[in-house]
């Protein structure tokens, strides 16, 4: 069986198993406050130019998301985000288990506007019972977005903006943030995130990571205090070197160019999977979102679906109907050239 569910389905990338074993008797001090950790949040600064960015490591993105939300928002309020996120169906109501409520937006292609947040809070406002309502206080997207799809430095720009006159703060979920930035349409960068954004992370668990998230703030207003946070939600790892380790590894030798593992696996990766959005247009079948990225969505008639199935592990999206089956193809760091050409073959023969 060969896989395309997911994209964390292997362990690490070889750079990083390797400085893990080189540094392992080392003895660091806890907790992220080792010279590894400062280490790599320096090179995360400076990939970033946002030489005033903290910068703290986290084991898994939903601990990121719901221990940056908490940190961030008043008792009272809650975050706006696409009614495909993350955070709203894929983090069994993690959110919601900090006393803040997701308020959800209609999405398109997986994303929500400038305009929207606009509206939403406006509505809320002029509201005269909105002291017993949720109160707005963030705007929470992932890029690429949870159908493979990415925002635009424009798009981005307009919510920054939004969000700033607002005074909302603007939070990026960041995952699968390597293969956005390595994506042939992707028009951000880096220091674009830092400029645009309040608070965003760059992912390591499903970019080449045994496990973790780099969580990035820009906005002084967040950074005081936020250790207490992360302690309090079960962030802050004991072996808190195991995380600097990692993103040291997975951007060694980064120019800004691509050249680092991060970056460099990940445009693979972007590769492969467009290579099978390719063979299923041949075939006649357009994908379901125009995603870039390293996850391709598609509605299978069920004798396709059925066939490929018996040999490759795939993601079931539902059924839109009696005789197709959605699904979702998804490459990784590690995903193996002779696997995306057996299966750009076997798309082929459908």
């Amino acid at each position: 069986m060969l896989r395309f569910e997911c994209d964390y389905g292997e362990g690490a990338a070889q750079p990083v198993l390797d400085l893990l074993q080189k540094t392992n008797l080392e003895q660091t001090s806890g907790y992220g406050e080792d010279a590894y950790c400062a280490a790599a949040a320096d090179k995360i600064r400076a990939l970033c130019d946002a030489p005033d960015a903290a910068v703290h490591f986290f084991v898994g993105a939903t601990q990121a998301n719901l221990t940056v939300i908490d940190a961030a928002l008043k008792p009272w309020q809650g975050v706006l985000c696409a009614e495909t996120g993350h955070i709203h169906v894929h983090e069994t109501g993690s959110i919601e288990a900090t006393g803040h409520k997701c308020l959800a937006l209609p999405a398109r292609e997986g994303k929500i506007t400038a305009q929207q947040v606009r509206d939403a809070v406006a509505a809320h406002r002029a509201n005269p019972s909105h002291e017993h309502e949720v109160q707005p206080g963030m705007v929470y997207i992932s890029n690429p977005t949870e159908v493979g799809t990415l925002y635009t430095k424009e798009e981005l720009t307009a919510l920054s903006a939004a969000c700033y006159e607002l005074g909302l703060y603007l939070f990026v979920d960041g995952a699968r943030m390597a293969y956005g930035l390595m994506s042939p349409r992707n028009d951000l960068s880096l220091p674009d995130y830092a400029a645009l954004c309040d608070v965003f992370y760059l992912g390591g668990t499903k970019c080449g990571a045994l496990f973790g998230e780099a969580v990035v703030i820009t906005n002084d207003d967040l950074k005081p205090d936020f250790r207490y946070a992360l302690k309090q939600h079960g962030g802050m790892l004991a072996k808190g070197r195991l995380l600097g380790l990692q993103f040291l590894a997975l951007l060694d030798g980064e120019d800004g160019s691509g050249s680092s593992p991060y970056f460099a696996l990940a445009a693979e990766a972007d590769r492969q999977a467009l290579q099978i959005r390719d063979a299923f247009a041949a075939k006649g079948l357009a994908a379901q979102y125009d995603a870039p990225a390293n996850q391709q969505f598609f509605v299978l008639p069920d004798a396709w679906y059925d066939a490929l199935a018996a040999r490759y592990a795939m993601s079931p999206m539902g059924k839109p109907d009696a005789r197709h089956t959605a699904v979702r193809f998804c490459t990784s760091w590690a995903t193996r050239p002779e696997a995306v050409a057996q299966l750009l073959a076997d798309i082929a023969a459908l």
